[in-house]
């Protein structure tokens, strides 16, 4: 067939499994550029492994530090008459190159909340690969099922308290618009937290542990954002922060339970980037847009790779990394410099409809979220006929 992008609002129905594997490739490059992970990780399980920050890490750590890699996500096979999910065509591209490389690449497709699949990547661990010495935790879900009581849960993207009005942006007509949102109730923050919050990361490593396949100096990471005034309203102080602050706890309870052994449990904080996940906030992707803007041309900008790059030699495997005041570990310091977030500010008060392409990157914003799924990369026909088809 031949695959074009098929955009509705802020979602890619498809992807290109050449553009896919193209990505793939560029991300282990600069990971091979900027040489071996010391000391590293020898066996990694990475949690949401198919795209964004997951993806990023798996890459990092297999071609970093040659670990072997299993990676969880739940991703959509093709089939002859419609594409893959980018996830699955990214893991897949990712296989064949680490197992080209010689390195252990295995996954496991499923919901990642249930107990089935704990189960599954338990069983496989101990057949497969001794024991873990790394555990990511990247998943990022709009719900979530509870496997002790059946219940599923919805994540609510809403302000606490007050409503909220502000500026936003029609990704897909390039307009600034205004978007409102009525506070949430308190069901509604309690579901968010069961979706996002840190329960899922416990039970996970609490699974592990008792089965005993985690090393005793184990590490493990999981991720959030935080941002600063304009995105606060909708989300650091907003049902979403409400959750982060639920994986605040779950990382210091897990890390008081793991250092006793040597091992170590961390929230990092990362960067707005341009993700699938971002792109369904309101207002992020209107002030991701000028972010790469003023980062661009201060020379700081960073995507996911070059993020996770920094975060695996500047923290996990640093001799001695800063933590912030919730022993967070940070690598979204050059997007809170202060210079930076007062010329984003500037622009965000001034930014419309008619001066967006001037004082914005709207348009590396749009190549980027194309990217994600395999389109828009240089080297891809995309008027070839091809098949979707591709071997896990």
């Amino acid at each position: 067939m031949i695959i074009q992008p098929k955009v509705r609002g802020f979602i890619c129905t498809n992807a290109h499994p050449q553009g896919c594997a193209i990505n793939v490739a560029e991300q282990i490059q600069v990971i091979r550029i900027s040489g071996p992970i010391e000391p590293g990780c020898k066996n990694a399980l990475v949690i949401g492994s198919s795209t964004g920050y997951g993806l990023a890490s798996r890459i990092s750590a297999a071609f970093g530090s040659g670990a072997a890699t299993l990676g969880v996500f739940f991703e959509k096979p093709p089939t002859e008459t419609k594409t893959g999910s980018a996830g699955y065509y990214n893991s897949a591209a990712f296989h064949q190159q680490a197992r080209a490389e010689g390195l252990y690449a295995e996954s496991i497709n499923g919901d990642a909340f249930s107990d089935e699949i704990k189960a599954q990547v338990i069983e496989k661990i101990k057949a497969e690969m001794g024991k873990i010495d790394l555990v990511v935790y990247s998943l990022a879900s709009p719900r979530r099922t509870d496997p002790q009581t059946g219940t599923t849960f919805n994540s609510t993207l809403k302000p606490i308290g007050n409503p909220v009005t502000n500026k936003s942006l029609d990704t897909s007509r390039g307009l600034v618009t205004e978007v409102s949102l009525e506070p949430a109730s308190d069901e509604e923050i309690a579901n968010t937290i069961k979706v996002m919050g840190g329960e899922d990361w416990e039970l996970w490593i609490e699974a592990l542990s008792e089965a005993g396949v985690l090393t005793e100096d184990c590490k493990t990471v999981a991720y959030t954002y935080i941002g600063k005034k304009i995105t606060w309203p909708i989300y650091g102080h907003a049902t979403i922060g409400k959750a982060k602050e639920d994986l605040d706890r779950a990382g210091q309870a897990l890390n008081e339970k793991m250092s006793a052994t040597g091992g170590e449990a961390r929230v990092c904080v990362l960067k707005g980037l341009v993700t699938q996940a971002s792109s369904a906030i309101p207002v992020m992707p209107l002030y991701i847009s000028l972010l790469y803007k003023v980062m661009k041309e201060a020379g700081s900008h960073e995507g996911c790779i070059e993020q996770i790059n920094r975060l695996f030699r500047d923290a996990i495997y640093a001799e001695n990394p800063q933590l912030d005041e919730q022993q967070r570990w940070r690598v979204d310091d050059w997007e809170l410099a202060p210079e930076i977030q007062e010329k984003v500010e500037q622009l965000w008060e001034v930014v419309n409809s008619d001066n967006l392409l001037e004082i914005s990157d709207y348009q590396g914003y749009q190549k980027e979220f194309l990217k994600l799924f395999g389109f828009g990369i240089s080297g891809v026909d995309y008027d070839a006929d091809i098949s979707p088809l591709v071997e896990l």
